[in-house]
Parts: C-alpha cells; structure tokens; sequence
C-alpha cells in the first residue's frame, strides 16, 4: 500500500517567522487519521525566516532528526554543544532524559528544514546530540543512511531507535530500489521534484506513506532529491 498525501491536504500553521507544514497532527493541528506511521511522529516541512528561530524549549523521549535542505541551522542546547548545519546535511538529537535546545537560522536568506520526531526503542538514557555532512553526490543514485539504529550503518548518525533515514538523489529517468520488508512501514517525501514510487505519482513535498510492501521502487519523473524513513 502507498498513500499518496498532497502537500495541499497537510496541516500547517503561519507564525510570519515561520510557515510550517505538518505531515503529522503537530501543535495547534489535529487530525486523528494522522497521528503518526508505526514510530514515526512527527514530520515538519519548515520554512524559517533570516535571523529568526526556535528559542530554547525542552524535549525528552524522541529521537529528532533535521534535514536542511536550502540555508542553514544553528543549534545550540544545556549539554553545551553547538554547531551549524547546512544544506545536505544532517543533525540528530536523542532527547533520553531531557534536554534543552535552541534552533536559529542565522543566514541571511530563508532557511528550510524537514524535521523528523522518531520515538525511541526504550525510553531515558543520557541525551546526545550530533550533526555530518552527506555531500549529495554521494547519495547520487542510491539510498544513503543518514541516521540509524543499526550497527552495520557505520557511516550514519546513532539514534535510539530501530529505524533509518535515508537519503538519495536521482536525475530524470533514474531508477531505485529498496527492500524495506511487509512487515515494516516507510514514509517517503521529495524535497525536490516529482517521482513514482511503486507506480505511485508523489510530488514535490507530498507524503508517501508505504506499509505491507516488500520493495519499493522509485523512479525520478524529474531531477529529484528524496527523504525516507523505513521503521518498525
């Protein structure tokens, strides 16, 4: 099953400094058919104005992960770290016990963001927080762990949680597969351009939400930069 949902059908919320879409019920939006897919809770598309940006706030119990897809975020949290992620990169917070965090876009243009709320396989635990670059050509035509669960994904960012998020880019006509097993559910957005995903059109920003399906193929209708999550 693939249930396609339009960038038009998503929640959201206008806050001037912020416009933001919610693939999830998020905030002031309720929806009790979108409360989240398997552990997946959230799912923002955000668009953060210059030199505005979340102030400190606390989270505990989630596993956060940000991918910036134009401009830059700066975090800064109660651990003391700080660190500036650009665009094609990625940043993962483990929430564990609780911490405090802050999210500025510094830049002088718009920044844009999915931010992506996994719950973690046990709860508590020492808060983390970490950030990589995945330069986009290294993902060109293939899937690459941006964040994960699993040990064998050496290369990605740790969460808490047995899930990955992946990463890949394709050129007009291009081909993928992947093997997310029936027994796993999958959310797929382009953050760029359109594809078909097991024959399924999905545009630009729209949801693919995949449960019951043993492969999936995508195929690119255009120049495309695509998202998923594959969870329990």
């Amino acid at each position: 099953m693939i249930e396609h949902r339009p960038f038009a059908t998503l929640g959201g919320a206008d806050h001037g400094w912020l416009k933001a879409r919610h693939h999830f019920s998020f905030a002031n939006y309720y929806d009790p058919r979108r409360m989240g897919w398997g552990p997946i809770r959230v799912w923002n598309d955000d668009q953060i104005a210059p030199m505005t940006g979340f102030p400190p706030h606390p989270h505990a119990d989630m596993e956060i992960i940000t991918y910036v897809r134009e401009g830059a975020i700066t975090h800064e949290d109660s651990l003391g770290n700080r660190g500036r992620t650009v665009a094609g990169d990625v940043q993962i917070m483990s929430a564990g016990s609780g911490i405090r965090h802050s999210e500025y876009n510094r830049e002088p243009g718009t920044t844009t963001i999915f931010q992506i709320w996994i719950e973690p396989t046990q709860k508590g635990g020492p808060p983390a927080w970490g950030a990589k670059p995945f330069p986009k050509g290294d993902r060109s035509g293939r899937f690459t762990a941006l964040a994960s669960g699993f040990e064998e994904d050496v290369d990605a960012l740790p969460i808490r949680t047995k899930a990955r998020v992946l990463g890949a880019t394709l050129k007009k006509g291009e081909r993928i597969e992947y093997a997310i097993g029936a027994d796993r559910r999958g959310y797929l957005v382009p953050a760029v351009g359109t594809v078909r995903v097991n024959g399924t059109l999905i545009g630009a920003r729209d949801g693919a939400a995949v449960a019951n399906e043993a492969h999936l193929a995508i195929e690119a209708v255009e120049d495309a930069e695509v998202v998923l999550v594959d969870a329990a």
